[in-house]
């Protein structure tokens, strides 16, 4: 019996905001797999804030994707046919699946999974990229040490929230900026920052000065924009600031404003440092180790927000950018 796969294509480069219309969605029927691939049946998918990248024409880390493609997402699902020694039916694996029921492909860049061992979405946020990003991100470019004071800014998002917990195990004094009370409460409450600053509710500037009376040491920047100018305006002498996402410019439509701020790196001899995940795939296995070693023993909890129905992608992704999701934005497909 063949399977219908329905799936978003690329229609148009978004200007702005994502819209319905920048894509196609259609109903066809389910491609078969030829030898060496598999057909993957697709139960959850990662919404990032990189896919807005991933629209737009230029160069960047990765090729954009093409029009009339099926929109790129990392997923997780379950094989229904294969014809690659390495997988079964039944066989549960993660990768590059994209924003439909069913993907059909080569077997390489796939990653077996197991769902006894922890919930099919936490594959897509602390045992998945959403994890490698904030693992590598602070250890290898931010290099906390013990007594350091830490900033996140989306400190609520999927990759911030688990650096606020890294930070911590690593001995270091952590502020997340975050919007809303509600996330504010769960950042402390829950996750144990040391302090929050809500930026929709008080001054950015005040905040820092509260929750920063010593200056910042590490800097771990998903937003950009101003927030990025006024973290500037506080760091200490050979601070680290991670540049790990600008998520307040994707949607713009003139040209991304720059830090006005830069020469505090100068006067501080501080280093502003550009993070891509994929730098860093050779020691992915390292990583999920001790992100599950931590999530075992309580050091690190994650926070899945599911939205269902493949049909709802394009409203869903604008979650991220009105910072209505909270934790790493999952579709249940």
């Amino acid at each position: 019996m063949t399977q219908t796969n329905r799936r978003f294509l690329l229609a148009k480069r978004p200007v702005g905001a994502v819209r319905r219309d920048d894509f196609s969605f259609e109903s066809v029927p389910a491609e078969q797999p030829g030898e060496g691939q598999v057909l993957v049946r697709n139960l959850y998918l990662s919404l990032d804030p990189a896919m807005r990248g991933w629209m737009n024409e230029g160069k960047s880390y990765i090729p954009p994707v093409a029009l009339g493609q099926v929109m790129r997402a990392l997923g997780v699902g379950e094989v229904v046919a294969s014809n690659h020694p390495a997988y079964k039916p039944g066989d549960h694996v993660s990768g590059a699946l994209g924003v439909q029921d069913y993907f059909t492909g080569d077997a390489q860049g796939l990653h077996k999974i197991d769902p006894n061992l922890a919930p099919l979405p936490r594959y897509l946020s602390a045992l998945g990229m959403t994890g490698m990003t904030a693992y590598f991100a602070l250890l290898e470019v931010g290099q906390p040490k013990a007594g350091d004071t830490v900033v996140i800014s989306g400190a609520a998002g999927a990759v911030g929230s688990i650096v606020g917990q890294i930070a911590k195990i690593k001995g270091c004094r952590v502020v997340g900026i975050a919007g809303g009370a509600e996330k504010c409460q769960y950042l402390k409450d829950e996750l144990g920052f040391d302090g929050v600053i809500d930026y929709k509710a008080e001054d950015l500037l005040a905040g820092l000065k509260r929750e920063c009376p010593k200056g910042v040491d590490v800097y771990f920047d998903n937003v950009g924009g101003e927030i990025l100018d006024a973290v500037l305006t506080r760091i200490n002498f050979k601070a680290r600031i991670v540049i790990c996402g600008a998520i307040s410019q994707y949607n713009n439509k003139e040209a991304v404003k720059g830090p006005a701020n830069y020469l505090s790196l100068l006067v501080n001899r501080a280093r502003m440092e550009g993070f891509v995940v994929m730098d860093h795939a050779k020691d992915y296995g390292k990583a999920a180790l001790e992100i599950a070693g931590w999530l075992a023993s309580g050091q690190v909890k994650s926070k899945e927000d599911v939205v269902e129905g493949l049909e709802t992608f394009p409203e869903t992704l604008l979650k991220l950018f009105k910072g209505e999701n909270f934790g790493k934005l999952v579709l249940k497909v």
